[in-house]
Order: C-alpha cells, then structure tokens, then sequence
C-alpha cells in the first residue's frame, strides 16, 4: 500500500457517497489495478455500513496512517448526507479475516437490497459475507431468464443465483454445494424474498457424488455453474472443472443453456470456451456477461468470467 496514494481513495469513496449508494455496491475496486498503490483495497456499501477490505498486511505506520484517513470520512459532508451507520476495517490477509468496527454501530447480521432482490450478509464472521458483488449482473441474467425453466445452481453457495431465478419466474431450482451452513443461508435468502420454498431444493453433498440425485430431478433448462478456484479435498478449477462440462449435454433440455462462470484471475476466459468445445461440443458459446462498471480492471481476462452456452442439435453439430 502506498500512503501517498490514500488521497486518491478519499476522493473516489466521497465521490461515490456524495452519489447517496443504496443497497449493496462497491465503492472503490482498488483489486482491479487501476489505481497505483491501492491494489490491495477495496471498499463496499452495504445497506449504510461501510466496509473497507484490506487484502494485504500493511505496516505498523502505513495502518495507522490508513485509519487515520479513512476515519477522517466520517468528518465530510458526503458522509453525513449519505447517512451511513458504521464503518469497517475487514483484514482479509489475517487467519479468519476479523473485522473490526472503526465508527458508527456495527451490525455482524445485515440485509441488503439487490436490484430488489433481499440477501442476508454475515460480516466478520467468515472472509466473504455471503454475496460477491461482481456477480450483479450475472443474477440479472438469471433473473431476466429463469421464466418457467428448471434450474440447477452447481456450487450454490448462498444461492443467490437460486433467488435470482426463483423471482424471475423459474419453476424449480436445485441448489447443490458441499457446505450445509451456506445452504441454510441461502433458504433464509428466499425466505427474506417471500419464496415458496416447495420449489427450491438444497443438497450439500459433493456434486462429483452427487450426479444420480441431480439427474433425478432433471432435465434442466438453465444450469449455472459458478465453482471457487480451490476447494481442499473436492475441487480444483483447472483439474475439475473438464468433469463438470462432459456431463452437462444430459442433463440440459433440447434447448438448454448453462452460465459458467471463473473467477481466478490468472485463467482467462478461453479456458471455459476451449473446456466446453472438447467436454460437450454440442454447447456453443453465446456471448460473455458485462461486469458491473464499478469493478474495472486494467486486465478484461484479470475479472470475473461469466459466459453464456447453448445447447444445439446434433444434426447442427454434424453440419
């Protein structure tokens, strides 16, 4: 971190708050490489609480010289008009990511409000609370084209995309990830969205254990595929995700279209189009989902990797 840079991140969050943010948004995506010396920042809006993530261990003096200034936000105008409540320090590079409340009266339980669409957020308890903030418009996608599908949502997580579809019309959702408490997040998300809960199924199972259970409940119009780049024991991107694509041609209908996603930095976004031409060949590329302009990156194949396949006809394929 660049202390001297501190300035430019001022500038950037009290002009975002002088725009009076609602719901949930990043204000500031130093991760993005845009802004020299603050690669290891970012900074969240969350419902009037203000979380400033620090991604790698400062110094002694470049901290104090951090809350120095990020303290003195809640003396400007902005601040005060924009009717925040608290503001945060997460240490993501510290065993357990602790958070620690700076200013104002923090909340660990939070409810935010996503393009209308409700999640609860758990801040301080584990590293991510509960909803990525790139994949706005990912859950937009969804929502805009869940209407009377069946869907499978492969590494749920707190099933945002689950919501996502569930109000924009889907007939039924499978939610399929190993960790049990995620999915009981993800439950109490669609309840906050006033959901029918007979629709929506959650399994917390190893999905490379899980194939029978999953085509029991198929075929699937729409099936999303959103995986961490590690996870120990279960899953490796670069090695694991080839098995996922090889089973997707009998689990879609005829017409069946998959969002898979990558989030790694280091693997642009041929790894999943050259993936899916070897795994499944009768799934064609569409088109890539935008990011959300807040999360500009100096690098296109550095940020999130959302694309869009179709399945096509196996008369189509010989042709």
């Amino acid at each position: 971190m660049d202390t001297q840079s501190l300035a430019t991140l001022t500038e950037h969050v009290l002009l975002k708050l002088a725009q009076l943010p609602q719901g949930a948004q990043r204000l500031f995506h130093g991760r993005g490489r845009c802004f020299p010396g603050l690669e290891q920042i970012t900074v969240d809006w969350l419902e009037g609480q203000i979380l400033v993530a620090l991604f790698k261990e400062p110094t002694f003096d470049e901290l104090d010289k951090l809350n120095e200034e990020i303290i003195n936000w809640t003396n400007k105008p902005e601040w005060n008009d924009s009717k925040a409540q608290s503001l945060l320090l997460q240490h993501r590079s510290r065993e357990r990511s602790p958070t620690e409340c700076l200013w104002g009266n923090y909340q660990e339980q939070q409810i935010v409000n996503e393009e209308d669409l409700l999640f609860q957020l758990d801040l301080g308890k584990n590293q991510n609370s509960g909803l990525f903030l790139d994949m706005r418009y990912g859950r937009r996608w969804v929502k805009e084209n869940s209407q009377h599908k069946r869907v499978l949502n492969l590494f749920a997580y707190t099933c945002g995309f689950s919501v996502a579809a569930i109000t924009g019309g889907a007939d039924f959702v499978v939610n399929l990830d190993m960790a049990k408490a995620v999915l009981s997040r993800g439950r109490e998300n669609h309840r906050l969205n006033q959901h029918d809960l007979n629709c929506v199924k959650f399994f917390a199972h190893d999905i490379f254990k899980s194939w029978g259970k999953i085509k029991k409940y198929g075929e699937y119009d729409l099936i999303i595929i959103d995986p961490p780049t590690f996870q120990r024991g279960s899953f490796a991107l670069t090695k694991d995700y080839q098995k996922i694509l090889r089973r997707l041609p009998e689990l879609l209908t005829e017409n069946g279209q998959v969002l898979a996603c990558v989030n790694d930095p280091s693997i642009p976004a041929q790894f999943l189009i050259d993936g899916m031409r070897e795994e499944a060949p009768n799934l064609e590329y569409q088109y890539r989902l935008a990011n959300p302009p807040e999360f500009l990156d100096i690098d296109i194949e550095s940020g999130l990797k959302a694309l869009i396949f179709q399945k096509t006809s196996d008369e189509k394929l010989t042709n």
